[in-house]
């Protein structure tokens, strides 16, 4: 970052900050807004030297604050650290425009066809590619994401009025840009920053859809046309096909149900129906061709005889009554699709579409007619962004993914067999007595289900889903639903179980399984899975069932889990084993001839698998990109990356510029995992030693974790509609991924994201591992974003939630072998990299993370205060809430926490 843009960003920083400061000043009063300045004064002092004066200066001032002073203080640093994150924002979008310009980023479309060229590739090369890519960022509703949609309505707005100060001298003049700015940050003083009552699958629904609908359908359809352009490739398909989970995942999640996944599809699909309405209403408005004055084509002529618009006023405007008929036939579709008329009757009735290809050729021969008589001027314009829209979303929207735990189809189709009289111990045999049952009834035409017999609720509940899924496709198209995940699958058993429900309702046949419309995809997420992964797909691919649904797609589906492979093991161990997993998965589909898709399933922190996704895709061993590449963005990532259409235009090109990378100009990972594997794979095993000694052997530690991380009060945050653990244990083993990291990140330790590393290292070659980390992007990678986390870490902070444990021998004892493995493994980082300061080679990021911390520091100090004083007893209301505000404004200062 340039000194005057480091400058324009702390500008915009101070102006925000001193609106907040007047906001609270007049709603808060002159005491609070001091009380706050002190805070942050003695914070700043504290993360200075712990040891010193400002310390107890510190301790004094959270202890002598009152109920309403340290909501009010957690409120008013929360709201800054929102405020903050505009600026920084907007610092990173005018960063990203001037190196794009200079041609410096090599995750842009430039920066991608440069690089592309310099490597010997051609544009045809990209233009194959792209033809056949399939690059999808799936949206999932994983409870990471704190803030609520007013909130965030809030800062878009603030952002929205800075980004037209950008554009017009009138809304930059002083007093118009203050005052409107003022306004929406009384609105964000005076708005709940956190939930008062639980959120249910229809709520998170609604969620990703106004993504989709506010973000997604104008960007998507944007970003391919802007792609059709650089390679001369005007019928390139899509490439990028959004996904989502929502009211699909059921995976631990009882509330969801065969009418959670039907308004998971009919929701999306009321909302892109709603945009082809208004857009072809708008372009009625638009097309006023005369047929007196302009010239058209038969096929166009006919469209408007069968119009039903028969207006004197249009009777010479054949564009005007096509578009008539096709708003017709499209409010048919909406009433037909949704079940609820729509949002503006049309004039007449006409028959609705049987699917977006006919909506589609009515839209492509008014297109076809304009540019026959005016030329390519109409080939590029609104009307073919609607084409490209409908390219891309279809009557869908955006893809539904099913997810289920292996053990429930297990005890699913155990309950079939036993009903139906075939099997009556399913669960007793072995894996190929299990393989040699299922394959028996998957060539069987013979349905086990009886109408009149009793099953338990759970098969009853699970049928009626994927009868919603069938009803689904026939309603919606094939892109509705593509893809069955099987979390805990071990076996192959675990995927032809997925094959022989989707037969009970009809959409598996024996006679023809290449035609079924649902993929099976394994979900490999513990360590013991990923290195069983190779003989899981094999066993599963020597299956003719499987193997047809394969070879008809052409691709298997894998989906390998980043955030229970890093609980289990490390983030170094889970970063190798998904590395290793993933060069074996591709040799058995190059065996069978069909290709390997990937579905990476990653969250927003590194212990989930966060950090750059371009540097990610870049990272992933040489072959198992091939052009098709999904991956879960999840929480506050969502809001983080797609929050504004600038912004996930950036995302959705840096996905696709490292796809055509990873694809066409690999880096070396072969040649480097033959020359450093076996040191990898040392430092993989030592880093799960030592990690697993900590976590899982080391006597009392599962107390230390619930005292000293906001974990309990976290489970309070009502910021998904699924449990925080699968079971009502407290092990480690049975907490989700989720809040297991995001608890680190409150308590400000980061351990899943570095934790093993340094004990790890001790006896490796350092000259070796310098090496690495210059050559191999996948060490390279795991360096960086290791790196960016512990910067993030603050031991000092750390120590204090340690002293929250009731025992304090044990709490000193566990911070401190935690405190021994960050100063080694910070010592480790430095000495590979060269630098003497954690991100000394990333100057930017590090200006960036030091300007927020001031912010964020003082909220930690707030919740520890808090916490201390719930858990001594004091249950008044506002304790819970002032814990809440500070646990909320650290995860919006920190980013990618969850």
């Amino acid at each position: 970052m340039s000194p005057a843009a480091d400058d324009r960003l702390r500008e915009e920083v101070r102006l925000l900050g001193g609106l907040l400061g007047e906001v609270i000043r007049e709603e808060g009063g002159q005491d609070l807004y001091d009380r706050i300045e002190a805070v942050r004064q003695a914070s700043v002092a504290y993360h200075r030297d712990p040891q010193s004066h400002g310390a107890s200066k510190l301790e004094a001032l959270l202890t002598d604050l009152s109920l309403d002073q340290a909501v009010g203080l957690a409120h008013g640093f929360a709201v800054f650290s929102l405020l903050a994150n505009v600026a920084e924002d907007r610092a990173g979008k005018r960063r990203a425009r001037a190196q794009t310009a200079e041609g410096a980023r090599a995750d842009t479309a430039e920066g991608a066809l440069l690089r592309l060229k310099q490597a010997g590739r051609t544009v045809e090369d990209a233009r194959t590619l792209l033809s056949q890519a399939l690059i999808s960022p799936v949206l999932t509703a994983h409870p990471s994401e704190v803030r609520r949609k007013s909130v965030l309505d809030r800062i878009t707005a603030v952002s929205d009025l800075l980004d037209a100060c950008d554009r017009d001298d009138l809304a930059c003049a002083p007093d118009v840009l203050t005052r409107a700015l003022r306004r929406q940050t009384v609105i964000l003083w005076t708005t709940r920053l956190v939930r008062i009552t639980g959120l249910v699958v229809q709520d998170e629904i609604e969620t990703v859809v106004s993504f989709l609908e506010r973000v997604f359908l104008k960007v998507v359809p944007e970003q391919l046309a802007d792609w059709r352009r650089r390679l001369d490739a005007p019928e390139l398909p899509p490439f990028i096909r959004v996904g989502a989970w929502v009211g699909g995942d059921r995976d631990g999640n009882p509330n969801v149900d065969a009418a959670a996944l039907e308004a998971a599809l009919a929701t999306p699909a009321r909302a892109v129906l709603k945009h082809y309405l208004n857009a072809v209403n708008a372009l009625g408005a638009e097309l006023s061709l005369s047929a007196s004055l302009a010239d058209i084509t038969p096929e166009l002529e006919a469209l408007a005889a069968i119009s039903g618009d028969l207006s004197p006023h249009r009777l010479d405007e054949p564009y005007r009554r096509a578009l008539s008929q096709i708003y017709a036939r499209l409010s048919a579709t909406h009433l037909v699709l949704t079940g609820t008329p729509a949002p503006r009757p049309a004039p007449f009735d006409a028959p609705p579409y049987e699917g977006p290809h006919a909506f589609r050729a009515d839209l492509a021969l008014l297109q076809a007619s304009l540019i026959a008589s005016h030329g390519e001027i109409f080939a590029d314009d609104s009307l073919s962004a609607l084409i490209a829209t409908v390219d891309v979303f279809g009557f869908h929207m955006a893809t539904l993914d099913l997810r289920q735990n292996a053990d429930v189809h297990e005890r699913v189709v155990a309950d079939l067999l036993a009903v139906a009289g075939v099997e009556p111990a399913y669960l007793t045999l072995d894996e190929e007595a299990r393989v040699a049952l299922l394959s028996t009834e998957l060539v069987s035409s013979r349905l086990l289900f009886n109408p009149y017999a009793d099953y338990e609720a759970e098969t009853l509940k699970e049928r009626a889903i994927l009868h919603a899924a069938a009803a689904g496709l026939a309603r919606y198209g094939p892109q509705a639903v593509r893809t069955h995940i099987v979390s805990k699958t071990d076996a192959a058993s675990d995927l032809l179980e997925v094959y022989l429900l989707l037969k009970e309702v009809g959409l598996y046949r024996p006679d023809a399984p290449e035609l079924c419309p649902i993929q099976a995809a394994p979900l490999f997420e513990t360590i013991d899975d990923l290195r069983a992964a190779r003989p899981t797909l094999e066993r599963l691919l020597a299956e003719p069932s499987a193997l047809a649904v394969a070879r008809a797609r052409g691709v298997q589906e894998v989906m390998i889990g980043y955030s229970d492979s890093n609980k289990d093991g490390s983030y170094l161990t889970s970063t190798w084993e998904l590395h290793e997993a993933s060069r074996a998965l591709l040799s058995v589909t190059n065996a069978v001839g069909v290709r390997l898709q990937l579905f990476h399933g990653r969250g927003g922190a590194v212990g989930r698998g966060g950090g750059s996704s371009f540097a990610g895709v870049l990272s992933q061993p040489t072959g198992t990109v091939a052009g098709r590449i999904r991956i879960t963005e999840q929480g506050e990532v969502i809001a983080n990356k797609y929050g504004e259409p600038d912004v996930a235009r950036r995302n959705l090109d840096a996905l696709t510029a490292g796809t055509l990378l990873a694809s066409l100009a690999p880096p070396p990972d072969e040649a480097m995992t033959a020359r450093h594997g076996a040191t990898a794979s040392a430092l993989s095993q030592a880093s799960m030693r030592a990690y697993r000694a900590l976590v899982y052997e080391t006597p009392g530690f599962v107390d230390y974790f619930r005292a000293a991380t906001p974990i309990a009060e976290i489970a309070e945050l009502k910021i998904g509609s699924r449990p925080a653990s699968r079971t009502a244990s407290t092990a480690i083993e049975d907490l989700r991924a989720i809040p297991w990291v995001f608890s680190w990140s409150q308590s400000r330790v980061m351990l899943p994201g570095w934790f093993g590393f340094g004990s790890a290292i001790r006896a490796a070659d350092m000259g070796e591992l310098q090496a690495m980390a210059k050559e191999w992007p996948f060490f390279r990678t795991a360096i960086q974003n290791m790196e960016m986390i512990m910067a993030k870490s603050d031991m000092k902070i750390a120590r204090r939630y340690a002293r929250l444990v009731p025992d304090a021998n044990l709490g000193a004892t566990i911070y401190g072998e935690i405190q021994a493995e960050w100063d080694r493994t910070r010592e480790a980082v430095l000495t590979i990299t060269g630098q003497t300061e954690l991100l000394g080679g990333q100057p930017e990021l590090d200006r960036l993370i030091r300007l927020r911390m001031p912010y964020v520091e003082p909220l930690n100090h707030v919740q520890i205060e808090l916490i201390r004083r719930r858990r001594a007893g004091d249950s008044d209301p506002r304790v819970r809430e002032g814990i809440l505000l500070a646990i909320n404004g650290v995860a919006a200062g920190l980013r990618n926490s969850g």
